[in-house]
């Protein structure tokens, strides 16, 4: 399995012979390129046209972000698998109002269905409001029921929505943890702590599904819930609606029960509260681990990595829009 490499030291980027160099004051180190999948840059790194080309060439792709841990852009070579039928499937699929419907529907449909696993799996294991969590699984368990008669796609972004904020009320339940209070979701800029891990670890999984994308033919700027328009990439921004539940808001909650973060990981910015970069490299790391970790799937009869699992997905996607096969989102089970 490939890795992904994370970098958070200022320092540069340069090719030596067949390998990444990265050179800064504290270390200087060799990164076998063929060992690589795509890179994180969260430092302030200098890289070269040389250093580029030799990244396009090998098909990695370079993720920015800024002092504040926001997602910046990507350097993202030229697509090496170049299919110009499926392009023009997905371009039917978006300019076809009733085949966009079906697909925006259907990553609606599976995200919330994530979201009341996520809330199953831990109304077990919390000892009071049990009943908040019951009254929530019914709530999720109805939404999807009323998205066939959901004629627009604004009015499924709003059911997506209001999906989400009562899920997200289940937050407090499940952690009841005074120093990681849930309040209300403030994204740009993140208000407290709990919304500063959750907009740092969404940020993480678009990046992730966008790197998983380029090995497939799809194009990623063709989605379908996200309006394809003058940004850049939004068919990332769907598939992640399946996997942030139980990607990043799991790992955040195991994160603060086993205390791996604590407060102080955070720094307070005069209108945001941050992950520090210890915060920052504690959150990669366990992720990075969770990616790595095998699954078994029933369909494959097999066990596959996280990571796999949104390649798997893209593939069935990809099926999808070629009229092979009707799109159904991935399950978690656990």
């Amino acid at each position: 399995m490939k890795r992904t490499l994370y970098i958070f030291q200022n320092g540069e980027l340069r090719r030596k012979d067949n390998s990444i160099y990265f050179e800064a004051e504290e270390r200087k180190r060799y990164i076998p390129v063929e060992d690589t999948n795509d890179i994180y840059l969260f430092g302030e790194v200098d890289v070269t046209k040389k250093f580029l080309e030799f990244i396009s060439h090998k098909h990695i792709i370079l993720h920015y972000f800024n002092y504040y841990g926001e997602y910046v852009g990507s350097f993202y070579p030229r697509e090496h698998y170049n299919a110009g039928h499926v392009v023009l499937k997905q371009a039917e699929h978006y300019l076809n109002l009733e085949r966009r419907l079906v697909l925006a529907r259907t990553f609606v449909r599976g995200a919330i269905a994530q979201m009341g696993q996520v809330v199953r799996y831990y109304r077990s294991r919390v000892e009071q409001n049990r009943e908040r969590l019951d009254e929530l699984l019914s709530n999720l368990k109805q939404m999807p029921e009323s998205l066939n008669e959901v004629a627009t796609i604004e009015q499924l972004m709003a059911v997506e929505g209001h999906a989400r904020e009562r899920y997200y009320t289940a937050f407090d339940v499940i952690l009841a943890h005074p120093d990681f209070p849930f309040e209300k979701r403030s994204k740009r800029p993140p208000l407290n702590r709990l919304n500063a891990l959750i907009s740092f670890g969404n940020a993480i999984c678009y990046t992730m599904v966008l790197s998983e994308i380029y090995k497939t033919y799809l194009d990623p700027r063709i989605g379908y819930l996200h309006a394809t328009n003058f940004r850049r990439f939004s068919l990332n921004l769907d598939v992640a609606e399946i996997f942030k539940p139980i990607m990043v808001d799991r790992l955040i909650f195991t994160l603060i029960n086993k205390k791996m973060i604590t407060k102080k990981d955070f720094d307070q910015h005069t209108d945001r509260i941050l992950l520090s970069e210890s915060g920052k490299r504690k959150f990669i790391a366990e992720l990075d681990k969770r990616m790595k970790t095998t699954v078994n799937h029933r369909h494959l009869g097999k066990s596959v990595s996280y990571r796999r699992l949104i390649r798997l997905e893209l593939y069935k996607l990809q099926k999808h829009v070629m009229g092979e096969k009707a799109y159904e989102p991935y399950q978690s089970l656990w």
